[in-house]
């Protein structure tokens, strides 16, 4: 700590004292609670607004403050119980919370001010994540951070160089504290004396100690932060086992509520230590751990999981929870290329054999139905959409007859949903926003289903009530990336390129990874003239997939602006052979051509990008390569389609007439 308090002497006023970011202390948003710890109090005072425009994140990152922050937004899982809250937040959650509180933070800091954190190489990502967020978006901050390892290791997710580009950041090496009770730093002291001293104590000893230390915490105002972090781990040392294992169990029912799956995967794996196998207790641990392992991508530890539910467990509720789990961790993989809907379609079958022999009705009628939506994804994933939603309207079927009318909300906003979208992929366009509408009544503050419905809304032109519903979502949500992004597309539509680059800007300063964003704000630069930042985004989009069609695409657009045409050639050959049904590119490879004088290719081209989708400006563009190889009459006749096509166009009958009269 010595360098960090010598720092203070040369750096802006600190936000916070220094901040221990160990994990251990008080869980995932260890930093972020203590930020908003002093931040808040002051906050509440100088502009209550501010604090309750941020509560859905003030209140999961400190959960201490629920008391001065009430819910403002809300979704109905909150006021469920356990068996009836079905859905696990995705790992994205964190980064929109992040993105919440650093507008806090910017909005309520004054001037330079310095963040002091130790320990940082013991941070749970969810708060590694956060001051990322904070360096990026909050001006005239500067991070001081302590740790005895370099922090640029896997859970950074980049390299240290790149993810504080432009920040004003110091980083200084812890140095240990005094000789102090290693239990009374809640495990986390570096101080060798203090651990020697602390394995010194008779073992009865030393769970006193902790049972003594988790009574204190207990009593502390920000007990909700204890009970993420600290208190479990002193329980886990005492002399209560169950009393550990409940504590476990509360946190990681916290944590996978809110989304925060590292600490999940954490604190379910040290809950199974304690818990007998086979009990209630391992296997609501198993159940959640494994979820949150298949959130995050870990699909082999998952599997494992599972793997050993069912050699340890003879209950048919487990077995076929057990089976869904396994077959969605190949229906869900986010490669394509690693999904087995074969192996998905077996395990979701045995999943379906068993909750059909299930004897209770209502547990029946939840879990099959259940069941059954998991298996519609699988058909529709085969292609079989009449198949998917045969199967989402009998679990519909159950819960309507078999379930009483209050019963599982989200179980039953999850199926409306899912019919809606499935119903818009048939063509079914008006029962399936009658769906969206049923799914938004269930929950109006869950955003998901404002996206979906303003999408099919913005697909067949009602765009006023597509965009009240995505500025519905931003409004319910924690910063929400898509939001804007779909709010961009309808922009771009309705030709509002300024309005359209200025989401597409705000979805990349709060996701700097979105691809799609770079894909089109790159178009849109280049539609404005401003080529040098168009090709920066093709650049940064390029850097994240170097496969990407549409940016190759844009790019031989800026290489033939620019007279690079051999360049051009490369990028427009590169996007079509990653997508050969990308319209636009066979497109504008056949405007190079014709300007490079192949007229003949260009007309090739042409003929392509028409066989994709029928456009005026395609059958214009080819009758004028048509006629520059000396093909007046099939030129004619695409002026003619052209003019039927678009029979405003003032180019389009000019030619057509000019064509007539010469014979």
């Amino acid at each position: 700590m010595a360098a960090l308090r010598a720092l203070v002497m040369e750096a802006p006023p600190s936000v916070a004292p220094v901040v221990n970011g160990h994990r251990r202390l008080r869980g995932p948003y260890t930093i972020g609670g203590a930020i908003l710890r002093a931040l808040v109090p002051v906050a509440l005072e100088r502009s209550p607004g501010l604090v309750a425009e941020h509560d859905i994140e003030i209140r999961a990152v400190a959960p201490s403050l629920r008391p001065l922050v009430p819910a403002r937004r809300q979704t109905i899982e909150a006021r469920l119980t356990e068996d009836e809250r079905i859905l696990v937040p995705a790992p994205r959650r964190t980064l929109r919370i992040a993105n919440g509180i650093a507008e806090f933070v910017r909005d309520c800091l004054e001037g330079p001010r310095t963040l002091l954190v130790d320990n940082l190489h013991e941070a749970d990502p969810a708060d590694r994540e956060l001051l990322r967020v904070l360096v990026r978006r909050v001006p005239d901050l500067t991070l001081a951070l302590g740790s005895p390892e370099p922090p640029w290791n896997d859970a950074w997710e980049d390299t240290w160089e790149d993810t504080w580009e432009g920040a004003r950041v110091v980083e200084a090496r812890a140095q240990g504290g005094p000789p102090d009770d290693y239990v009374t730093s809640d495990g986390t002291s570096d101080d060798p004396r203090a651990y020697r001293a602390y394995l010194s104590l008779p073992p009865e000893e030393r769970a006193l100690r902790h049972d003594r230390r988790a009574a204190e915490l207990m009593a502390d105002p920000a007990a909700a932060e204890h009970a993420l972090g600290a208190v479990p781990y002193h329980l886990e040392h005492g002399g209560d086992v169950d009393a550990a294992a409940r504590a476990l169990w509360a946190a990681v029912d916290h944590c996978v509520t809110e989304g925060f799956l590292h600490a999940v995967v954490e604190l379910g794996s040290r809950g199974l230590r304690l818990v007998e196998p086979g009990s209630d207790l391992w296997w609501r641990f198993t159940h959640r751990t494994a979820t949150a392992l298949a959130g995050l991508g870990r699909r082999a530890h998952a599997q494992e999981l599972y793997d050993q539910a069912r050699r340890v467990s003879v209950d048919p509720a487990v077995h076929a929870a057990a089976a869904y789990g396994t077959a969605m961790l190949d229906a869900r993989d986010r490669d394509p290329a690693r999904r087995d809907l074969v192996r998905a379609r077996a395990w979701i079958n045995e999943a379906i054999a068993i909750s059909t022999l299930l004897p209770d009705r209502r547990t029946r009628a939840f879990k099959l139905g259940f069941d059954q939506n998991g298996r519609a994804l699988i058909e529709l994933r085969e292609g079989r959409t009449d198949e998917a939603l045969g199967l989402v309207q009998s679990a519909i079927d159950l819960a309507e007859r078999d379930l009483p009318p209050d019963a599982h909300p989200v179980h039953r906003m999850v199926l409306f949903g899912n019919r809606a979208q499935l119903l818009a992929r048939l063509g079914r366009t008006e029962e399936a926003l009658a769906d969206f509408d049923r799914a938004v009544a269930i929950d109006p503050g869950f955003p998901d289903n404002y996206l979906d419905r303003g999408n099919l809304l913005f697909e067949i032109g009602r765009t006023e009530e597509a965009l009240a519903d995505y500025e519905t979502a931003m409004r319910v949500s924690p910063p929400l990336p898509e939001a804007y992004y779909n709010r961009a597309e309808l922009r771009l539509a309705a030709g509002d390129l300024y309005g359209a680059r200025a989401d597409l800007d705000h979805v990349i300063e709060l996701d700097p990874g979105y691809l799609d964003a770079y894909v089109n704000r790159a178009g849109v630069l280049e539609m404005l003239g401003e080529h040098e930042a168009a090709r920066r985004d093709v650049e940064a989009g390029l850097a994240l997939d170097p496969g990407n069609a549409h940016l190759h695409g844009v790019l031989g657009q800026l290489e033939t602006e620019a007279g690079r045409y051999a360049e051009a050639a490369l990028a427009f050959d590169a996007a079509l052979a990653a997508d050969a049904r990308l319209a636009s590119a066979w497109a504008n490879r056949a405007t190079l051509r014709f300007e490079t004088g192949d007229a003949r290719g260009a007309v090739d081209d042409l003929t392509r990008a028409i066989e994709l989708g029928e456009d005026a400006a395609l059958y214009f563009n080819r009758a004028t390569a048509l006629d520059a190889l000396g093909r007046g009459r099939e030129a004619m006749l695409d002026l003619r389609r052209a003019l039927a096509l678009a029979p405003d166009d003032p180019d389009v009958r000019a030619a057509l007439e000019r064509h007539e009269k010469a014979g």
